[in-house]
């Protein structure tokens, strides 16, 4: 019955993912016959890394919580959870990351825990690098979002172990559900941030590949692109209803790059980045899985991958 569960929830998720793309397919060819291959692949590569670095900043979470796990299963864990985000609803990545996770030996509160604070260090560190690097690009860029940058104190204290082992705590006795063994550290907080700011790097690096074919002058289009895509990811993450925020991170990114690209363009540029990024999930989700599959060999120890 499990591995039914799993197989449909795979099968669900690939077909919500393969919908996005067909339901906007037209646009899509049109936008990618403007971009160069040359430029698709180093976009693809940097949405690989820039999707490992989240995966690193749930896994130091989750490390510094009481439960490490080596690369590869956590690998598996993350990505192919992930892909329950492009099924209506905001439940399915953890529900299937606290069920993977549970045949590792990690609790399922733990495995909540990390992926709930994942969410506020990559809101957080996504608002600070959007906002330095579009001051930095292009000045004034930013100044219609002021708004959104409000909360970057907000999530600062929201930052501080103390706090966060404090809701922590509170969250789980309201469910009558047993305190975490472990509080947060600031050590482990500071390494997730960090992989947190690498990711948002990547991702910026992704746009850049794909923005540079359409040729912005004035402005410096790597820096420029990491504060827009970073901008776009945060604006869209606050739409929890919809699936992996599909459609508002497009439209916010629409509206980030009207600075220094037509709307025309800027909306093709948009639908080349989600498709790749569902690509990257994709590759991600399917080479952790292969490369995790040695580890339910009997011959394996489950959570090391080394012989028995």
């Amino acid at each position: 019955m499990r591995r039914f569960v799993r197989i449909a929830f795979l099968v669900v998720a690939l077909g919500f993912g393969g919908w996005f793309v067909a339901r906007q397919w037209d646009d899509v060819r049109a936008g990618f016959a403007l971009l160069s291959w040359q430029s698709l692949a180093l976009s693809l590569v940097a949405v690989v890394a820039a999707l490992c670095g989240g995966m690193m900043t749930w896994r130091a979470l989750l490390a510094d919580l009481g439960s490490p796990l080596p690369f590869r299963p956590a690998a598996k864990v993350f990505f192919v959870g992930q892909l329950g985000k492009y099924i209506p609803g905001s439940l399915w990545p953890v529900l299937a990351q606290m069920e993977m996770g549970r045949e590792l030996g990690v609790p399922r509160s733990r495995s909540a825990a990390a992926f709930f604070l994942t969410l506020p260090v990559q809101l957080g560190s996504g608002l600070v690098i959007s906002g330095v690097t579009l001051l930095a690009a292009l000045p004034g860029s930013a100044a219609p979002y002021a708004w959104v940058f409000l909360l970057i104190p907000v999530l600062a204290v929201v930052f501080e172990p103390r706090v966060i082992n404090a809701i922590l705590g509170f969250g789980l006795r309201k469910l009558k559900r047993e305190p975490l063994e472990r509080p947060l550290t600031r050590k482990g907080m500071l390494t997730a941030i960090g992989w947190a700011f690498l990711g948002w790097t990547a991702y910026g690096l992704h746009l850049a590949a794909i923005i540079r074919d359409f040729g912005p002058s004035g402005v410096s289009v790597a820096v420029f692109s990491i504060g827009a895509f970073a901008l776009s990811w945060c604006l869209g993450i606050m739409t929890f209803v919809v699936p992996a925020g599909a459609g508002v991170r497009e439209v916010a990114m629409v509206a980030v790059l009207a600075p220094v690209l037509s709307q025309g363009q800027a909306i093709a540029v948009a639908l080349c980045s989600r498709i790749v990024i569902i690509v990257g999930d994709l590759v991600c989700a399917g080479t952790a899985g292969l490369a995790a599959r040695r580890d339910v060999d009997p011959t394996h120890d489950q959570t090391t991958g080394k012989p028995v």
